[in-house]
Order: structure tokens, then C-alpha cells, then sequence
């Protein structure tokens, strides 16, 4: 017998094995067939059509409303907590019980935040008749003067990062020729729209972008970052994703849960490793077919730390899932830490392949005037997504970049006029004065007992804890000594943002000496209690019901808006604090 034969012989056989197998598999798969409908049968025996056909859509809409409870942007276990929770407030005693917390709770934030508090009767109604320019600015003088922080003298924890004089009458001037400008008009405001134009492309050069790198400004980092989260949903509605999903480091800033709630997306918190960097094993499992976004920071807002953005950028290309580095606090530093003398370890930017937007605020280490963010694209495909058109308006076809529609041209104008004014020369001087106070307070502080440092940062950010005492307690102290330090909770922590105002003669050094001076006063007494803010943020964490928590803060929302004066026992429309 020939080769060929051979192998003929050998496919011949195969090709009856396999039909054998195929008539065994439909054979059993008959048997099967049969089985569940003979007792589909039997369980229908004896019901009329009428009752079959209502036991059928009773159990569609039952798998319909089961999916939809199971399937929403809030988890299940969340949902629950919260369900056991407001029936337990709702019980008999325990319900007035957490109320009167809630209540004293209110009244301590009230007696120890000053500005929610007010000398003197609001205006509550337009002046018959219009005031002067010399009363308006008389006016103006009084209210700037209110407060007790003096943001000046570098005593504050990021809030202002320039303030410096020179550049602040540029600003006012520019701000004087546009002060009526709106890029909604850009037939009307050429000018203004070339030079929003300009901001975004030297930001997308800074980052590294390429030929097809685009962005948007917008009003701050909150915006820039709503705007990437509603682009990768959108996308990831075309694909198909009906429930998309973000999967955001617990460190990422809040503003992701913010577009979480308003755009319907569900949030996937990843943990932290030791090193306060996301977990990118935890991340990797916890990628799915409903992923729509990975997310990074560059530095996280709470410890300063930079999470490893190579390694989450291969799971971005591997998994084919766009991914978004948050630079808004520290953007405007890390790009030019490397000509300032201070290089990153790891690369961050567009230069990283998987990467496909950055969002940077032009009003932090930009030093540009507050209102201001940029949020950047890798590829024209991704921005698309982030515009909005009505096609159909009776008013004509409205197309807007960002959530807003008219916007402040003068900040556009004096956004780009900051950026021309320092030039590269100037930030990378800046960013040098900057990270070198950053790097000699981290330094001096690792040699003090009792306290630590979260981590290895690397940027402008140092975050401070204890396993000695309640670290509140030094906050407080601080705070009676002038300093205004952001205060950080799971883990509780407090921590200082670097800006140019730490840079001045003296500022690093007195810091310094009240941190040592505070400590040394709080191990006379260890066990002292914790008053003021400090406790309310400790309790604020001890708390397993959020809601409460959620409760006082909206609380305190409310107070900002308060125009009554309070008196006597009664506090300002319940405001309280930052819990």
C-alpha cells in the first residue's frame, strides 16, 4: 500500500470515528432533551394555557428585575450595608440615640470653624440704590480681609502656589482685555480661541504627545477628569459594554467617584501595597469584560506617592483597555523634575505606551489663575468622544468641548499668559526650589521619633503618620501654631503640599521646629484626648455607618450657603465641618 493510500485509509477511519462520536453525543443529548421536557410537562399537568402563560411572564419580569438589582453601578454589598443601616436608624431609642450624636456632632464642627461665622448681618437683597466704584472696593477690601489664615506667609498646605506679586498684576491686566470675552464665540473671539489653543499643545509637547496628541482646557481637575471618565463610557458603550466599570487606585482622587455617580459607571476600588502604590496584581484580577477605564496617579493627592504607571500601561495594552493618569496635583512639576536636576525613576507620560489621556491643572504648579486644567488625549479618537452635539436644537446646532457652554475667557487668556510669562526657564527654577524644600523636609523629618513618613515620594507631597499617638492631635497643635495642614483619613494621616511659598527664607525651618516642638508636647501625655477637628475626623472613621457621615457634610454644604447669623445655642442651619 502506497503512502497515500495510507493516510486516505487514516483520514477515512477518523471521519467514521468522529460520526460515530457525533450520533453518541446526539443520542445523549436527546435523552437529555427528552428528560427536561417530560418534567416541564409534569409540572404543567393539569394547569390551564391562562396560567402557564402568566407563570411565564411572572418569571421574565422576575429575572428582569433580579438582574437589575444584582447589575448596578453601586455594589450589592454596598446597597445592603446601607439598607441595614437606615432600618436600624429607624428602630425605636437606637434611631434618637444616633440622632443626638449627629446633632452634638453638628454643634462641635459649628463652635470650631470659624468661617461659618460672621460679625455682621448678609446682604440679602440688591441695594436700592447701586453703590460707587470707591464703596464696591471698600467692600471688596472687607470681605478679603476676613479670616484668620494667612496664606502669605507659607503656612498652608498647597491651596496657593505662587502668589507671587509680579505675576499677579500681569494677571489682572490680562484678565482687564478679556474680561468679556467666551470661547463659545470663537467667530467673535479668534484670538482667545487660538490661545486655548496653544495652551493645549504646549501641554500635550510637555507630556510627550504626538502628531495626533490633542485635549481640551477646562475649569479645574475635577472637570478634566469627569470629562476622560465620560469619554471612556461613551466608548465603551459602542463596544458594547452596557455596564461599564473604572478601576481607580483607593488613593485616586474623589473626583472619579464623582463621575462614577454622575455618569452611571460602576467604581472598583483597588488597595494600596505597603509603599501606598496601587496593587497591580489586585488590579490585573480585577479586570473584566465590563472594564472601561484603568486609572493612575501622578502623584496621588494623599501621600504624594507616583503609582507604577509601566506596569498598569501593559495591562492597559494587553487587556486593549484605555487608561488615564491623573497628573492634577503634581503634572506641572514632574515635567520638568528631569531639567531641574531631579528625575522621576519611572516615566509617566505619553512616552509610555498604553497611556491615552493625562489631565494637569495649569492653576497648581502652572501657577496659572484658579479655574484652569487641562485634560489630554493621546489620539484625536479618544477627544471625540468627549464632546457633546445637539444636532436637532431649534437654537441652531450646539456643540460645546466640556460640561460648560460659555466659559471665562479671561482665565483662558491668563492661563496662556502665565504659561508665556514663566516660560520653561522659570518652571524648571521653580520646580527646583520646590522639590529641594520637599526633599530636606522629608529628610529632617524621617530623624524624628515617633512620627513617619507614608512611603517614598517623590514629588512635592509629604504625608505624616504615627504609631506613637493619635497624629490628630499634632494637627491641632500645628493649626494653633498658624499652619493649615490637609488633613487624611484610612489610614489617618496628616500632610503638607509643597509650594513656592515653603521655598522663602525660614518657612522649612520654623515648620520644622513647630512639628518638633508640638510632638515633644504631646509625649508629656500620651493619653490625652484629641479635641477639636481632630476628634471629629477621628470619630468621622470609627463611624461604619457612612451615611452619618455623608449627613454632617451635607450639613456643612448647606452652612456655606447660610446667610443667617447665629446666636445664642442656635447653630448656622446645622453646618458643620470637614467630615
Amino acid at each position: 500500500m502506497s503512502h497515500q493510500e495510507s493516510r486516505l485509509q487514516t483520514w477515512c477511519q477518523t471521519w467514521l470515528l468522529t460520526q460515530d462520536a457525533i450520533s453518541s453525543y446526539k443520542e445523549i443529548l436527546q435523552v437529555y432533551w427528552e428528560t427536561a421536557t417530560g418534567l416541564v410537562n409534569a409540572c404543567c399537568d393539569g394547569l390551564e394555557p391562562w396560567q402557564i402563560v402568566g407563570l411565564t411572564c411572572s418569571s421574565t419580569l422576575l429575572a428582569v428585575w433580579l438582574h437589575s438589582f444584582l447589575f448596578q453601578p453601586e455594589s450589592l454589598t454596598s446597597r445592603i450595608k446601607k439598607q441595614f443601616f437606615k432600618l436600624l436608624r429607624r428602630m425605636p431609642f437606637v434611631g434618637a440615640i444616633i440622632q443626638k450624636k449627629i446633632d452634638e456632632a453638628l454643634n462641635d464642627v459649628t463652635s470650631s470653624l470659624s468661617f461659618l461665622k460672621d460679625e455682621k448681618d448678609y446682604i440679602k437683597a440688591l441695594p436700592e440704590q447701586g453703590m460707587s466704584q470707591p464703596e464696591v472696593l471698600q467692600k471688596m477690601k472687607e470681605y478679603s480681609s476676613k479670616g484668620d489664615v494667612r496664606w502669605e506667609d507659607g503656612k498652608v498646605s498647597g491651596t496657593v502656589y505662587s502668589g507671587e506679586e509680579k505675576l499677579t498684576r500681569l494677571l489682572v491686566q490680562v484678565y482687564e482685555e478679556f474680561a468679556w470675552s467666551n470661547p463659545l464665540h470663537p467667530d467673535i473671539f479668534p484670538g482667545l480661541r487660538k490661545m486655548e489653543a496653544e495652551v493645549v499643545r504646549i501641554a500635550c509637547t510637555l507630556f510627550h504627545g504626538g502628531p495626533s496628541s490633542c485635549g481640551a482646557m477646562t475649569s479645574g481637575g475635577t472637570e478634566s477628569i469627569l470629562m476622560a471618565c465620560k469619554a471612556y463610557r461613551d466608548l465603551a458603550y459602542e463596544r458594547g459594554i452596557k455596564h461599564p466599570e473604572m478601576l481607580v487606585p483607593v488613593s485616586a482622587h474623589a473626583a472619579f467617584d464623582k463621575a462614577a455617580h454622575y455618569f452611571g459607571m460602576k467604581m472598583i476600588h483597588i488597595p494600596l501595597t505597603k509603599t501606598m502604590e496601587v496593587d497591580v496584581q489586585a488590579m490585573r484580577r480585577a479586570i473584566s469584560k465590563n472594564t472601561a477605564m484603568l486609572v493612575c496617579s501622578a502623584p496621588q493627592f494623599p501621600h504624594g506617592i507616583m503609582d507604577p504607571i509601566e506596569e498598569v500601561a501593559e495591562l492597559a495594552v494587553k487587556y486593549k483597555i484605555p487608561f488615564h493618569v491623573d497628573a492634577c496635583l503634581g503634572g506641572f512639576l514632574i515635567v520638568f523634575m528631569e531639567k531641574a536636576g531631579f528625575p522621576l525613576k519611572h516615566p509617566f507620560d505619553f512616552r509610555v505606551k498604553g497611556v491615552t489621556s493625562i489631565s494637569a491643572d495649569t492653576h497648581k504648579y502652572g501657577y496659572a489663575p484658579k479655574g484652569s486644567s487641562v485634560v489630554l488625549y493621546s489620539d484625536k479618537k479618544y477627544r471625540s468622544y468627549q464632546f457633546f452635539v445637539a444636532p436637532d436644537w431649534q437654537g441652531g446646532i450646539y456643540a460645546s468641548p466640556s460640561v460648560a457652554g460659555s466659559r471665562p475667557g479671561g482665565i483662558i487668556a491668563a492661563c496662556w499668559a502665565t504659561l508665556m510669562h514663566v516660560g520653561e526657564s522659570g518652571y524648571v527654577e521653580a520646580t527646583k526650589r520646590i522639590i529641594k524644600t520637599a526633599r530636606f523636609l522629608e529628610s529632617e523629618l524621617r530623624k524624628i521619633d515617633s512620627i513617619f513618613i507614608f512611603g517614598k515620594p517623590e514629588v512635592s507631597v509629604l504625608s505624616i503618620g504615627s504609631d506613637t499617638f493619635d497624629i490628630y492631635r499634632l494637627s491641632n497643635l500645628l493649626a494653633a501654631k498658624g499652619w493649615n495642614l490637609n488633613v487624611l483619613q484610612f489610614p489617618p494621616s496628616i500632610h503638607l503640599c509643597i509650594t513656592q511659598l515653603h521655598t522663602k527664607a525660614g518657612v522649612a525651618e520654623q515648620f520644622l521646629k513647630d512639628v518638633k516642638d508640638s510632638i515633644e508636647d504631646i509625649m508629656k501625655d500620651l493619653n490625652a484626648k484629641t479635641t477639636g477637628m481632630g476628634a471629629i475626623y477621628g470619630m468621622a472613621q470609627s463611624i461604619p455607618d457612612r451615611s452619618l457621615v455623608a449627613e454632617i457634610s451635607l450639613a456643612y454644604l448647606d452652612g456655606l450657603y447660610s446667610t443667617e447669623v447665629p446666636g445664642g445655642e442656635k447653630h448656622m442651619n446645622g453646618s458643620p465641618g470637614h467630615c
